[in-house]
């Protein structure tokens, strides 16, 4: 322990103590409000950019900022095994998990996007089997109830109206728990120059798919488009994983992942507010004797939400 963790500030509550109660908020806020902001912000930068080469440009931008900030104040630069461990969770992680996140975006609302990617710990969980973490029952109830949650999800009009924008953002969620449980038994680079050796290494995966497919970045932008590209780079990609790293070394692991349950509702009001989406619509679930009629989109949410609450909850106790 360093000797400014020993200094106390006014009142007896030490110097860090009180740094960590103003920081652990503004982190929560920021990755409550920035990472559920960010598929708004891909749905507008999507008016100008295409898909993968958007992703490719906003994490080679803020990996290259990060990557040259850390190699300046004197971070080693990863070894051999390190970049390529780096390379296989940048593809998963970013390649595939936000890259098809912008692909689906096309096509379906910001809103069901950041819910069906809400589904990420259900795969997780699921994945966590492979290197014989068993589920335990508690958790095997939340990921039943999650995978009928992402079934109900598909049935209601946001998703049934684009199959491949929905196959692409269940892909999504798959890749990005592979990458999470993969990468948490290999030889990685150390803290932020972790993240910054993926964007690298994603954005190369992004911009080759891009360029091969035909996309090609556009001569004269919108002012909306860029202006969201950059709150991309500089708030969803450098703040907002800033604030997680700071969360995960200082406050508890429910609490630091507790972005899963909120980011889909920020998105969807921000999506209503600003872009006029909706959520819900035909078809119905039909309760006769309440006299009500619940879109299925909403049964989803609230199944997809409670049951990554309970697995969540379950681990928790284990520990």
């Amino acid at each position: 322990m360093t000797d400014l963790s020993l200094r106390s500030a006014p009142g007896g509550v030490s110097s860090v103590a009180a740094q960590s109660r103003l920081l652990v908020p503004l982190s929560l806020f920021a990755l409550y409000v920035i990472w559920g902001s960010t598929y708004l912000a891909i749905r507008i930068a999507l008016v100008s950019y295409p898909p993968f080469l958007l992703a490719g440009v906003r994490f080679l931008v803020a990996g290259g900022l990060l990557f040259g900030v850390l190699r300046l104040r004197g971070v080693a630069a990863p070894s051999a095994r390190q970049w390529r461990n780096a390379a296989i969770t940048g593809v998963l992680l970013l390649g595939f998990g936000n890259g098809l996140v912008c692909f689906a975006e096309q096509r379906v609302s910001s809103g069901i996007a950041a819910v069906a990617v809400a589904s990420m710990p259900l795969f997780a969980a699921l994945f966590s089997s492979i290197y014989r973490e068993w589920p335990t029952p508690g958790e095997c109830l939340g990921l039943a109830m999650g995978f009928i949650g992402v079934i109900v999800l598909n049935l209601g009009h946001g998703l049934s109206a684009s199959r491949i924008g929905a196959i692409a953002l269940l892909t999504a969620a798959m890749c990005w728990a592979l990458g999470s449980v993969w990468s948490k038994r290999q030889d990685m680079p150390a803290g932020p120059m972790n993240t910054a050796a993926q964007m690298l290494c994603g954005s190369a995966a992004l911009l080759g798919v891009g360029f091969a497919g035909g996309e090609r970045l556009p001569t004269h932008p919108s002012l909306p488009a860029s202006l969201a590209l950059a709150y991309l780079i500089v708030l969803g990609s450098l703040v907002a994983f800033s604030a997680y790293l700071y969360l995960l070394k200082h406050a508890r692991p429910a609490l630091a992942t507790s972005y899963a349950y909120v980011n889909p509702v920020i998105a969807i009001l921000l999506g209503m507010l600003l872009m006029g989406e909706q959520v819900g619509g035909p078809p119905y679930l039909v309760i006769v004797p309440l006299d009500l009629s619940i879109p299925l989109e909403l049964i989803g949410m609230a199944l997809i939400l409670l049951s990554v609450g309970a697995i969540t909850l379950v681990r928790q106790r284990r520990r």
